[in-house]
């Protein structure tokens, strides 16, 4: 996201969260196992994700769902 944007560049485990619809201990979760890519800030250790990493954390779980509907869907025809 370029400087002087309106947008935050970084979001909390919280923001990330509510846009996920899901709860702080999921996120942390993914982003413990890799699966959403963030950063720890500072001694404490704080996460921080970057806008950019959440969305395309969500298009490659589009991109599984549409592969597991498939997989779901050819195994209904067999």
């Amino acid at each position: 996201m370029p400087l002087g944007s309106t947008e935050p560049r970084f979001l909390s485990p919280i923001e990330v969260a509510e846009v996920l619809s899901v709860t702080e201990r999921v996120v942390l979760g993914l982003l413990r196992t890799g699966e959403l890519r963030g950063i720890k800030i500072g001694g404490r250790g704080i996460w921080r994700i970057e806008a950019t990493e959440l969305e395309d954390y969500i298009q490659r779980q589009y991109a599984v769902t549409r592969r597991e509907s498939r997989t779901d869907s050819e195994a209904e025809q067999v």
